[in-house]
């Protein structure tokens, strides 16, 4: 296996690779000590447009039960939602015993991309700043275990990385013209971010910045966080054999005429 790069440069991918397998295995066995002692975790991703919180998720959701672990990734809030108190449609997803919730962004929208686009009144976005310390003291005061990671990406890189998303069609969803419009707003969401840390970096909940020019190396920082921080152990796992398959007694398949099969692409194949 060869060396790593130096600390800003490219990971080489077999290095990547190996660690970022490393780390998932203990997401896994992370995610055993969970269900075994039902606790309750929540993992906040916010950050700039393109700064590679998406990625991040994905790779540590890879091999974690979809029964358990949940990425909650909300649309826009309906007009019925518009008119709740504002951090209740989050609630609604927030763990249960035994289980880990992801949010690919989070309340956190209101001092973001509402508060910079003028989404919400000024006082709400008052309120949000006293209302938001309050209500993560109430989540980690119940025995949620609250982790919360800004991605940051530099002004070039999320051009960079814009420009290559346009250019490519399998990408272009990822695309909105509220993505594109947060370039000229750069200032203006450097000055929102900063004032919502200020609020919102609490003892109890604190903000851990990801640096995320390089994704790969962004991802295993991450994960390899957050794992440092929650005190969990290895699960015995119970013992499994296969069953030995008990002989035929008389069952017949249908006729394959009688089902409809997928057609055979595969075999157009060269």
């Amino acid at each position: 296996m060869g060396k790593a790069a130096g600390p800003d440069g490219p990971l080489r991918k077999g290095v990547y690779e190996a660690e970022l397998f490393r780390l998932q295995a203990e997401l896994v066995t992370l995610q055993e000590w969970v269900k075994a002692e039902k606790q309750r975790v929540v993992v906040v991703f916010e950050g700039r447009d393109a700064a590679g919180k998406g990625g991040t998720i994905q790779r540590i959701a890879e091999y974690l039960s979809p029964r358990n672990t949940r990425i909650v990734a909300l649309p826009k809030p309906t007009e019925r939602e518009q008119t709740q108190w504002y951090f209740q449609r989050y609630v609604e997803h927030l763990p249960a015993a035994g289980e880990i919730a992801l949010f690919d962004r989070s309340w956190y929208n209101r001092a973001g991309v509402e508060r910079v686009m003028g989404f919400c009144t000024p006082n709400e976005y008052r309120r949000f700043l006293h209302q938001c310390p309050i209500f993560e003291r109430l989540l980690v005061e119940d025995g949620i275990i609250l982790r919360k990671y800004w991605f940051s990406v530099s002004d070039a890189e999320q051009q960079r990385r814009f420009r290559s998303r346009l250019d490519d069609p399998m990408r272009q969803w990822k695309l909105s013209p509220m993505d594109l419009e947060s370039i000229t707003r750069w200032e203006d969401y450097s000055r929102s971010k900063d004032e919502m840390m200020v609020h919102t970096d609490i003892p109890e909940a604190p903000w851990f910045v990801v640096e995320s020019d390089s994704k790969k190396r962004a991802r295993l920082n991450m994960m390899a966080h957050l794992l440092s921080t929650i005190p969990y152990v290895e699960v015995p796992l119970p013992t499994l054999s296969l069953p030995e398959r008990p002989e035929p007694r008389g069952y017949e398949r249908p006729p394959r005429e009688h089902t409809t099969y997928v057609p055979d692409h595969s075999a157009t194949l060269g």
